[in-house]
């Protein structure tokens, strides 16, 4: 089977996912009563026509879309983080974004009950978190992707530091469940307005990376060779660690922590289509995409009550890294 053939196959697999994913749930949808909700049917009882609309449109389908947006953000950020350093170890939260976003949603908490100030605060730290860390990595001199990861490391174990100051002063009550719920993942707050506000920009963000992903393949063989071929190096590593860092802030606003999707995805994309970030890119996006879609789904129902979905993530990508890891015995590339 061709690449192209496996990416339209993976295309065709999340358009069926989430055909499926409408119907499920603690109150079953049959396929007759999901084209009523999409309208595309007629319905006698106004009532339970509208508790449909509700049901699908207002609950399942921003849902839905979240895992999608999410899934697809965290994983092209991952392949492009991992291409751009050279470095299979690499995940959307190397530059202390996620830790920096995480400081963010603890902090909005305690100081707010407006779920738009708390959504503001993860975003605006985790692009703080990332400033700092290349802000430090110009302070000295020497390999500036070296500098750079070892500032978001420092960074990231700073906000981590902050975070646990801000949950040990939090109220036990209310405000430390809330965190660390939180803080474990999930989409059970998504709405359609907030979706209607990220959706545009995450993808926006997405497209970007992919419309870039030969250049991207030009750094992966090296700086110098990247040059020689008329790059830009340094631009094209910022507008790349801008858009990646973007979009990985943008999925803890909408959905909290979610672990292992930007590391593990890319690697099963590279087993599937090899390393050509062209054809990657949009398999690791679609692949990312099914995965988490899979995934919420079974944090829905496999148990009577929701399940965080960052705890399912790291669960599954554990033996999916090992598994990664076998495989890659005669090299990540």
């Amino acid at each position: 089977m061709t690449m192209h053939a496996r990416a339209l196959g993976l295309l065709f697999l999340l358009c069926a996912g989430v055909t499926i994913s409408l119907g499920l749930g603690r109150y079953p949808v049959g396929p007759h009563d999901l084209a009523l909700a999409l309208g595309l049917g007629t319905e006698s009882d106004p009532d339970r026509l509208r508790l449909l609309r509700t049901l699908i449109v207002e609950v399942r389908l921003p849902r839905i879309l979240a895992a999608i947006c999410v899934g697809a953000a965290l994983s092209v950020s991952g392949a492009a983080f991992q291409a751009m350093f050279i470095n299979p170890l690499v995940s959307p939260g190397l530059l202390g974004v996620l830790a920096g976003a995480s400081l963010g949603a603890a902090l909005g908490m305690v100081l707010s009950t407006h779920w738009i100030v708390i959504q503001i605060a993860t975003f605006a730290c985790g692009l703080l978190a990332v400033g700092l860390a290349m802000l430090m990595a110009r302070l000295y001199r020497g390999d500036r992707v070296l500098l750079l990861v070892l500032s978001g490391v420092v960074v990231s174990a700073l906000f981590t530091a902050l975070l646990s100051i801000i949950k040990y002063l939090a109220d036990p009550y209310n405000q430390l469940p809330a965190i660390t719920y939180w803080l474990m993942g999930g989409f059970s707050l998504v709405s359609r307005e907030s979706m209607t506000l990220m959706a545009p920009i995450m993808g926006l963000g997405v497209g970007l990376i992919l419309s870039l992903s030969g250049s991207l393949n030009a750094l992966t063989m090296g700086d110098e060779e990247a040059r020689t071929l008329g790059l830009r190096v340094a631009r094209l590593r910022m507008v790349l660690i801008l858009a990646a860092t973007l979009i990985s802030s943008l999925t803890v606003v909408v959905g909290g922590i979610i672990g292992w999707v930007g590391l593990i995805i890319p690697h099963v994309g590279r087993m599937l289509v090899g390393p050509d970030n062209r054809i990657l890119l949009p398999v690791s996006a679609l692949l990312g995409a099914l995965y988490l879609l899979v995934v919420d789904n079974l944090s829905r129902l496999i148990f009577p009550v929701e399940i965080p979905l960052g705890i399912l993530t790291s669960l599954l990508g554990i033996p999916v890294f090992a598994l990664a890891l076998r495989r890659s015995r005669g090299g990540w590339s």
